[in-house]
C-alpha cells in the first residue's frame, strides 16, 4: 500500500491543473477550515457531510467532506498539496478531469445504491458555480422542464414571477431549475397563461 501511495504521489509531481479535489475529515481539520478556504481566494465547492457512507463490509466510514478546488491558473500538485495536506492537515489532492462528475458524487447522484445526500447541503465559496464548468444535456433539460410543469400544476401557480421567486429562494437546491426556467421563458409563460385563462373561463391564452 505504501509503495502504491508513493508511486501515486510521484505520478502527480509534474501535474499542473486548475481543478483539484481532496477529502476533508472534520475531526482532524482546523476549526476554521472553512474560513481558511475563503481566505485562500480559491473557488471551492464542499459536499454535504458524508456521515452515512459504508465500507464494503458495511461498517461505517469516518464522516468526511469532498472538496473541489478551482484555481485561477494551472497549479502544481506540490502547491495544492501544501494547502490541503500542509495547511489543512488533510488528504493529498487529486487532479480533476471532470469537475461535473465529482460534483455529482457530492450527493451520490449517479450511485443510487449509496446514501443520497441533499443538493441543498452543498456549500460554495469564492464564487464557485458548477454551471461555469458544464452544460446540461438535452435529456436533463427535458427532465427539468417536466419537473417545472409538474411543480406549476401541483402548486396552482398563476404567475411566472411566482415561479421564479420560489426558485430563487430555493438557493443551490433549485439552481438548475431556475436556469431552465430563465432559458425557457416563453414556453413556461404560455403554459402558466393557459392555465390562468382556463381557470377564468377564457379559451385563448393569447387574448
Amino acid at each position: 500500500m505504501g509503495n502504491e501511495k508513493s508511486m501515486e504521489q510521484k505520478s502527480y509531481k509534474d501535474v499542473k491543473k486548475r481543478n483539484w479535489a481532496f477529502v476533508l475529515y472534520p475531526e482532524s481539520a482546523p476549526e476554521d477550515w472553512r474560513e481558511q478556504l475563503a481566505k485562500s481566494g480559491i473557488q471551492c465547492a464542499i459536499s454535504p457531510l458524508h456521515d452515512k457512507d459504508k465500507n464494503a463490509d458495511k461498517t461505517p466510514k469516518k464522516p468526511h467532506y469532498h472538496v473541489i478546488l478551482v484555481y485561477g491558473n494551472p497549479t502544481t500538485y506540490n502547491n495544492v498539496k501544501g494547502f490541503t495536506a500542509g495547511k489543512l492537515g488533510q488528504t493529498i489532492p487529486q487532479p480533476l478531469e471532470q469537475v461535473r462528475g465529482y460534483y455529482r458524487y457530492f450527493t451520490h447522484e449517479d450511485n443510487p445504491e449509496k446514501f443520497q445526500y441533499s443538493k441543498a447541503d452543498i456549500q460554495t465559496i469564492n464564487g464557485f458555480d458548477i454551471r461555469d464548468y458544464v452544460e446540461m444535456t438535452k435529456s436533463e433539460v427535458t427532465k427539468y422542464k417536466r419537473d417545472l410543469l409538474t411543480f406549476i400544476r401541483d402548486n396552482d401557480l398563476m404567475e411566472y414571477s411566482d415561479l421564479l421567486d420560489i426558485l430563487l429562494d430555493g438557493g443551490e437546491a433549485t439552481a438548475d431549475l431556475l436556469e431552465v426556467a430563465c432559458n425557457h421563458t416563453l414556453f413556461l409563460t404560455k403554459y402558466i397563461a393557459s392555465r390562468r385563462y382556463k381557470a377564468t373561463g377564457c379559451t385563448r391564452a393569447d387574448d
